[in-house]
């Protein structure tokens, strides 16, 4: 099989990186590298930092005399204990690789709004680079930590913690604020301290490989782009499903719900790669420039186009009030006011203990018109995007049955990766986006400007929910969500394929 060459060396593949990093004006980054993990004790630093770090080391991407890393937090340990901890999360590479890479991780305890811990982390950050005799260095921070302390661990970072000889960048992860005034008040208090080429906003789905493809499909094939619009797409939608619960976060989640915690920024900014303009060249401002746009076309959101639900033992969670109403889904429709999609409804869609586990992007295309083979009870033409599991892309067709009959049936054409890429590994996508903010590659993250106009759009609708003008609805676990959302559905123009399954394709 053509796609399933032996994996790439770690030279080859950083070539390719390279070549990719010059074709997008990015500076050649030089010196030694300290990345700085705060909250390194928590789930998050265990389960995805380290990881993909681990990951990036292994493969090459991160050369063992110019890289140490740094683990910061309350917990009172110490190298070995911070090492043991992570251990059992370092997987997909040899014992030498795994031996190598802890012995490059030392671990600092300090709190998050004092500067003593600083003070010291500083210290030993300095004595490394002093150590590599490198003539510059670069020092990037992770805050693997909540929201609530990023101003004072920022401030922290600012006063005592910033590189002399080279450059400081640091990721903060999601909830990105509340509503509008919080993200914006977030975004003023770190505005103060750093410039905006300095903060990564990181959102995850921008990381994932098939979300990635999405520019690729659209701008480089030109089956695409006659198709993409509303003279020939009927209605979009952008799902994620979870088949399971909160699982002992019900406390955490409910101070959110789905749409903050999910809708509002992962699958929003699928939507807009999905909706977006072509960008005038692959540069990381031209194409963000281009997302804020589509954000900003998008008409405020209407009551009667929102499904909520809670799925039925969801206040059973002792951290949960009894009287919530904090949406675990929601089925909310989004129309962009602009030549392209006048008229075509996005339908995002999300939910916890669900009947199964996907996140896919389904665009359905209108009725042919004059159908002679009266194919259509038997589903529309639909271009599937599969981000998550078993990442596929596929065109749902209607073929002629083999046989003697003139009979019709759906069918596909098929690119499910873990069989055309037998032998690649899919990376993670915290993996690429910490590779891409050591590049200084901003294309995947979150603008300031591009956050506000993704707040504008939700805030009066979350206002709603949180003043209880908008109810959830109870769902069975394990169904399909709300019959609601089907009927919202249903109402805004999708057409259901009944019977049909897409079958992941196997070599058996």
């Amino acid at each position: 099989m053509s796609g399933g060459s032996a994996e790439s060396s770690p030279s080859s593949r950083r070539s390719s990186f390279n070549s990719l990093s010059r074709d997008l004006e990015l500076p050649s980054e030089q010196g030694c590298l300290s990345v700085i993990v705060l909250g390194a004790s928590g789930d998050l630093a265990k389960k995805k930092t380290f990881p993909a770090l681990f990951h990036l080391f292994a493969q090459g991407f991160l050369q063992s005399g110019d890289v140490h890393i740094f683990g910061y937090a309350r917990s009172n340990l110490s190298d070995d204990g911070l090492r043991e901890r992570i251990h059992g999360y370092l997987k997909g590479a040899s014992e030498e690789h795994l031996s190598e890479f802890l012995q490059h991780i030392k671990y600092v305890s300090g709190s998050y709004d004092s500067g003593e811990g600083f003070e010291k982390l500083n210290k030993e950050i300095s004595e490394y680079e002093m150590s590599n005799k490198s003539e510059s260095s670069r020092r990037l921070f992770y805050l693997a930590l909540p929201p609530s302390v990023y101003p004072s661990v920022c401030k922290m970072i600012r006063t005592y913690c910033m590189n002399p000889s080279g450059w400081t960048r640091v990721i903060v992860e999601k909830p990105f604020g509340k509503d509008l005034d919080s993200a914006e008040e977030l975004s003023a208090q770190l505005g103060e301290l750093f410039d905006e080429n300095q903060l990564y906003r990181i959102d995850h789905y921008l990381g994932k490989e098939l979300v990635q493809n999405l520019l690729v499909l659209r701008f480089a094939n030109r089956l695409f782009l006659p198709l993409w619009n509303r003279d020939n797409v009927d209605n979009i939608q952008i799902v994620f499903r979870e088949d399971f619960g909160t699982d002992g976060r019900g406390g955490y989640f409910d101070q959110y719900g789905i749409i903050r915690d999910i809708i509002q920024n992962h699958l929003l900014q699928v939507f807009c790669l999905v909706a977006m303009e072509k960008p005038v060249s692959l540069k990381p401002e031209h194409i963000r420039d281009e997302k804020v746009k589509v954000l900003q076309s998008v008409n405020p959101i209407k009551h009667d186009e929102v499904v909520l639900g809670q799925y039925e033992g969801y206040k059973d969670d002792p951290t949960v009030p009894d009287d919530s109403n904090t949406p675990t889904f929601a089925s909310v429709v989004l129309r962009v006011h602009n030549e392209r999609w006048e008229g075509v409804p996005f339908i995002l869609k999300a939910g916890k203990a669900l009947s199964s586990r996907k996140a896919e992007i389904r665009v359905q295309f209108k009725d042919v018109p004059g159908d002679i083979f009266k194919s259509k009870k038997q589903g529309r033409n639909e271009f599937v995007i599969r981000l998550q599991p078993s990442e596929a892309m596929y065109m749902k067709l209607t073929v002629k049955k083999p046989g003697l009959e003139m009979a019709t049936e759906q069918s596909e054409l098929d690119l499910s990766y873990g069989m055309r890429y037998q032998n690649v590994k899919i990376p993670e996508a915290y993996e690429r986006l910490i590779l891409d903010t050591i590049r200084g590659d901003q294309q995947h993250f979150v603008r300031r400007d591009e956050l506000k106009a993704a707040w504008q759009i939700f805030t009066p609708l979350l206002h709603d929910i949180d003043a209880g003008n908008l109810k959830a609805v109870p769902y069975q676990p394990g169904s399909r969500g709300p019959k609601e959302a089907d009927e919202l559905s249903e109402r805004v123009g999708y057409v259901q394929t009944h019977g049909y399954i897409w079958i992941p394709p196997t070599l058996a």
